[in-house]
């Protein structure tokens, strides 16, 4: 058995591995960088090893710096995570060459399906189904673009070495091919350092159904079931589960079959994913799934799968590295239960999902222990979510013993976030799982898209938030001694409410208008005493109040001064960049004439490119923006003045 690992990763995976291998008694060695000096995996790890500055191509992708860390710690075994060097083959054979164990597939696996070209015609070759597309090789636009054109839209652009929804662009039409594969391309060259693309008929109502499976050095390949990753939103999945829902027997056992083919075709080794794509127009079946690719390393949604088997995949890729066989055969593996995840990011739905970065003064996840949930997540309260990375905080898991339950007990889960001042997607995750379609199993991953209207939550505090504060603004104005309030709140345990002076529960005080803001909008509330059981959470903290309201997080003063003014407001023409990011592409040039909604700039940051748009019709008095040029929040970009007609 391994007796030292290196980790090369960070954040929540990082702290995922750790856990498992210090329960098997393995020494865990961390790698950071400068961002992540105080990260918890650097922390949780008995050792670690600073790699180089933030940017991940500085350190994270850097494979030599991190054998070197390995070397200087004794580590016997590197363990990639997923992302970052995960699905690199030359990675995978110089820690091979260096002497050491490397936890996956061997190289050639990993070739042989990370290039998606090269895996499909494998696939076609074994006899597994593809969806209908080019893998050529002639790469010229004019080529592509021809292709598209034959094979009818929509159509889907994709990164050959990509993954993660990195490098993926659907295209509706032909005037619009060039526009989105030269975004795919610049995309996939950042993420992947390869801007080759291959291009995909898209399925107009598709199932996202994969398969996970698991191979050792013995010959032996197994699979674990399927998992359903159908909610997503610009190709990121965001919700998935396991099982898929409205999977019959007879369809799970020909695509986990399948499964099983296309990893034995490739002499498979650990913990890999087999990626299919469905037709679901007339519910899945067998002969309308096709396979996308293959993920040759662990899946950020894999602890659905263990909810469901009982088995831990990381254990089991641990002994499989060591030369282990499976623990399992597939007659011992059986479904027990229903398991959902929902990724919880750093982002403000409400403004179009930008994310968010910053300290977590206020960060609580404590809620999902309560609701039969596991939390996964590489930050506590205190730390900071950096801009140079993905913006995933946390993993929020919940089985039950069906679909129903788990699904109302994430969303439970969900409505409990308490985080601030960062901003997270829990709201709009509660308002996902409880779409009518969502809790029938309706799922499609165009559905987000098509509700995102109904699905984002409102910027104003809900009224219960707002009477919940307001409360406490008239108890400090009315004064009186603290007293020991017990309240019970979205299934809380009794909480002690310190500092609510004067309090009376349901008395008969007349109603009291209360103002106060929020440093943007101001509100005025008619305050009538609420029955405390139904309160949300609220608490004092530097500056006014932190109230919870369900998954979201605000804080609130009584109103004595002018309310500030919003950092990214364009009123005046200005447009700001709205987070910390580089600037990858500028359409326009000074002096140009413009059109509302118009793209001017657009900016790379956390791995996703976001395009800055001309809020009226104008011209471009100035131009502040080169592509490469790394720019914080705030600065000014382009200064569009409006045109009067």
């Amino acid at each position: 058995m391994i007796a030292s690992l290196l980790i090369a990763n960070r954040g929540e995976i990082a702290c995922r591995i750790i856990r498992t291998a210090r329960g098997m008694g393995i020494r865990t060695v961390a790698v950071y960088s400068d961002a992540d000096a105080k990260a918890l995996h650097v922390r949780q790890a008995d050792e670690a090893v600073h790699i180089g500055p933030s940017p991940a191509r500085e350190s994270y992708l850097v494979g030599d710096r991190i054998i070197a860390a390995a070397k200087a710690t004794g580590a016997e075994a590197i363990h990639p995570g997923y992302g970052f060097l995960s699905e690199n083959a030359d990675f995978a054979q110089a820690v091979i060459d260096a002497g050491l164990i490397w936890v996956g597939p061997n190289p050639d696996s990993i070739r042989a399906m990370g290039l998606k070209d090269a895996a499909k015609a494998r696939m076609i070759a074994a006899g597994v189904p593809v969806t209908p597309g080019y893998l050529g090789e002639d790469q010229s636009p004019e080529r592509l673009r021809a292709e598209a054109d034959a094979i009818g839209y929509p159509v889907l652009i994709k990164a050959v070495a990509g993954g993660g929804g990195k490098g993926m662009r659907r295209v509706d039409a032909a005037e619009a091919f060039d526009e989105m594969l030269q975004s795919c391309q610049r995309e996939a060259a950042s993420s992947f350092g390869d801007d080759r693309v291959l291009i995909e008929k898209y399925i107009l109502s598709p199932r996202h159904i994969e398969v996970q499976v698991f191979g050792d050095t013995h010959g032996n390949v197994v699979h674990l079931f399927e998992r359903d990753c159908s909610l997503q939103r610009r190709h990121q999945k965001v919700i998935e589960e396991a099982p898929a829902p409205g999977m019959d027997e007879g369809t799970r056992e020909a695509i986990c079959a399948a499964a099983v083919r296309a990893a034995q075709a490739v002499d498979y080794v650990g913990a890999g994913t087999i990626e299919f794509i469905a037709d679901a127009s007339e519910g899945l079946r067998a002969d309308r799934i096709w396979f996308m690719e293959m993920n040759t390393r662990l899946q950020v949604e894999h602890p659905v799968t263990e909810e469901i088997t009982g088995v831990d995949l990381v254990e089991w890729q641990l002994r499989v590295a060591s030369g282990e066989p499976l623990p399992k055969r597939q007659d011992e593996l059986s479904i027990d239960g229903w398991a959902i995840e929902a990724r919880l990011y750093a982002e403000d739905p409400a403004k179009g999902f930008l994310p968010s970065v910053g300290a977590l003064t206020h960060f609580n996840l404590s809620t999902a222990w309560r609701t039969n949930g596991r939390i996964e997540t590489g930050v506590v309260e205190g730390d900071a979510i950096s801009p140079f990375y993905d913006p995933m905080i946390a993993k929020l898991i919940v089985k039950a013993s069906d679909r129903d339950g788990a699904r109302t007990g994430l969303r439970k889960t969900c409505t409990n976030v308490r985080c601030w001042p960062v901003t997270t997607n829990a709201a709009f995750l509660a308002a996902l799982l409880d779409d009518p379609d969502v809790a029938s199993g309706a799922v499609d991953t165009g559905l987000i898209a098509r509700k995102i209207d109904d699905l984002l939550p409102d910027e104003r505090p809900s009224d219960d938030a707002l009477q919940a504060v307001a409360m406490m603004i008239v108890d400090e104005t009315f004064g009186g001694k603290p007293r020991d309030i017990r309240t019970t709140y979205l299934g809380r345990d009794p909480i002690r409410l310190d500092g609510l002076a004067g309090l009376r529960v349901n008395s008969d005080r007349k109603p009291t208008l209360v103002t106060f803001t929020d440093g943007t909008t101001t509100y005025d509330v008619t305050f009538r005493e609420p029955s405390v059981s139904t309160l949300p959470w609220v608490e004092t903290v530097p500056g006014g109040f932190l109230v919870d309201d369900e998954g979201r997080s605000f804080v609130l003063k009584h109103a004595r001064a002018e309310p500030g003014s919003s950092l990214a407001a364009a009123a005046d023409g200005a447009i700001l960049a709205p987070m910390p990011g580089r600037v990858t592409a500028v359409e326009v040039t000074a002096g140009q004439s413009v059109t509302k909604g118009q793209k001017l700039v657009t900016l790379e940051a956390m791995k996703m490119e976001h395009g800055l748009t001309a809020p009226f019709d104008g011209i471009v008095a100035e131009l502040d923006a080169e592509v490469e040029q790394q720019v914080g929040e705030g600065r000014m970009l382009v200064r569009v003045e409006r045109v009067e007609a």
